[in-house]
């Protein structure tokens, strides 16, 4: 985390609402850049934390979208799941050149910070012992969370961002996040 310069770390803890306890609201994020290394590649700090902080997320869905196969047996949960298995994937390639292209450091700095949307090891744990219903009520619940914090810090993005690319797969993120929220089965069990 020391690779991490101060200001960016203030303007990405800003951005995801990180905290101890994973309770908090997102904070408006911070627009400055730090010094030298965003103006060398056109990223802005808004860019470089929305960039790390959507790698650090999808990664950490990952493990839950595996389950669903193996857990649930349900057509509207696995079409959920295959829906945003299909454009997390893609959005991974894009936010991994972004990063090599802005030159951020290979340490996750959100690794341990539990986030609003972030799924964690112990959700992966607590959901990989259900099964059936009450695994797709879980699992619904966790992907309906991770879309909805990924809109919102879209949203950041669109507004604050500088870097074209960027701000462009945050657009292609919201129109990603609206559709597939407004396909979703219900959490109800």
């Amino acid at each position: 985390m020391k690779a991490v310069p101060r200001l960016l770390l203030i303007g990405v803890l800003g951005l995801a609402g990180c905290t101890s306890t994973g309770t908090a609201t997102p904070a408006a994020p911070s627009a400055g850049a730090p010094a030298g290394q965003a103006a060398v590649a056109g990223f802005g700090g808004t860019d470089l934390a929305w960039i790390e902080i959507n790698i650090a997320m999808d990664e950490q869905l990952l493990p839950l979208l595996d389950l669903v196969p193996k857990r649930s047996r349900t057509p509207a949960t696995l079409a959920l799941a295959t829906q945003v298995r299909a454009f997390t994937d893609a959005e991974l390639s894009i936010l991994r050149q972004l990063h090599a292209r802005a030159g951020l450091p290979a340490e996750n700095p959100h690794e341990g910070m539990p986030m609003p949307g972030m799924v964690t090891p112990e959700q992966i744990v607590e959901a990989a012992s259900l099964a059936g219903p009450a695994f797709d009520q879980t699992a619904t619940e966790l992907i309906k969370g991770h879309l909805e914090q990924s809109e919102n810090l879209a949203r950041s993005e669109d507004k604050s961002g500088v870097e074209p690319q960027t701000r462009d797969l945050a657009l292609q993120i919201l129109r990603t996040r609206q559709l597939a929220l407004s396909t979703m089965p219900s959490t109800k069990p």
